[in-house]
Order: structure tokens, then sequence, then C-alpha cells
């Protein structure tokens, strides 16, 4: 009989996606539900690409290459760019999404064993790539009271150890929405 491996069984469920069984029987008594979890967009998409499903004559709708279409790798190098943040198309990948890049960069960086500090509070599903990467956690507190501001460096330094490998920088902060200054 099949079952779930270890790994599977060790994966925690995703918070966020234990909290909409709650909202659906709210919003099936009426009340009002107000979603501030998964990232759905509330903008119009635009009308050009809406154009261009509606009035494409594909008959084959084909993967594209398996580090993203080059033309937009190459957009991305020049968006970069003109920031002054240098990259080569060589060095760019395009994911799905973030989770997808995130979990990639944590198994294609870290090993087991590894530890990561990220600023808390941080995206909840950062715990599951952690643990399907066997990688440990180590958060550094911002504060409510700050706007959830970066905590000052020293703070991240007092957590480097032998096996710190990464820290993790998400900006704008999720969930807190924190936009980090460019001093921080």
């Amino acid at each position: 009989m099949p079952t779930l491996s270890k790994r599977g069984k060790d994966m925690p469920e995703s918070p966020i996606r234990k909290l909409v069984p709650y909202a659906e029987k709210a919003v099936s008594q009426g009340r009002k539900v107000f979603y501030l979890n998964i990232g759905q967009p509330d903008i119009e998409s635009p009308e050009v690409a809406l154009k261009a499903v509606k009035e494409n004559n594909l008959k084959v709708l084909e993967y594209s290459h398996s580090a993203g279409f080059q033309s937009y790798r190459e957009g991305l190098v020049k968006y970069y760019g003109d920031l002054n943040i240098p990259l080569s198309v060589e060095n760019v990948i395009v994911t799905t999404g973030g989770s997808e890049a995130l979990l990639f960069g944590f198994m294609s960086c870290l090993n087991p064993g590894d530890e990561i500090i990220i600023p808390e509070p941080f995206y909840a599903n950062y715990n599951g790539f952690a643990i399907a990467s066997g990688v440990r956690i180590v958060p550094v507190t911002s504060s409510i009271d700050d706007g959830f501001a970066l905590p000052p460096i020293e703070k991240f330094e007092e957590l480097i150890t032998d096996r710190t490998k990464a820290i993790l920088i998400c900006n704008p902060g999720n969930p807190t929405g924190c936009l980090y200054s460019k001093e921080e």
C-alpha cells in the first residue's frame, strides 16, 4: 500500500490554508470576511494581455525555455541594470512564482543542517521550505513598535554561527508589508 514519505509526513500544513475552512464557514453564515492571506491580485488584467489570449491562433501552446524566455530574461537584466544591480542573462532563471524560486534557492544553496537567518515575522511557508531542505531557520525578531523595520545589523551578527549559510531579506516584508529603506 503506498504511503507518504517521512518528508511528506514531516511537512507542516500551510498556516494560511488552515484558516480557509473557517473563512468559508463565516461567509456561509453571512459574515463579511476580509481575506488578508494569499496574494490574489486586485487590479484588472491589462487589456493587451486579455486580447492576446483571446485572439491567439496557436495550435499548440508550447513550454518556454526551462530558464524562461530569453527576451524576458534580457528585460529583467536591463531593468535591474538601470537600478545599478548588475546581472547577466545566464544567471537569471524565471520561475512560476516566488515560492518556487525560494524553494529552489533553499535546496540549491543550503545543505541539511545549515542555518538561515530570517527577520520575523516572516512568510509562514518558509517553515515548510526549511523542513523540505533540512535547513534550520534562525529568526531575528522585528517589532511592530518601529513598523517592523529591520533589526540593527548587530542583532543579525549575534545569531551568526559556523552553520549560518544565508540571510533572507524579503523586501517589502511578507507578511508585514514593511518596505525597507536603502540604509537598512
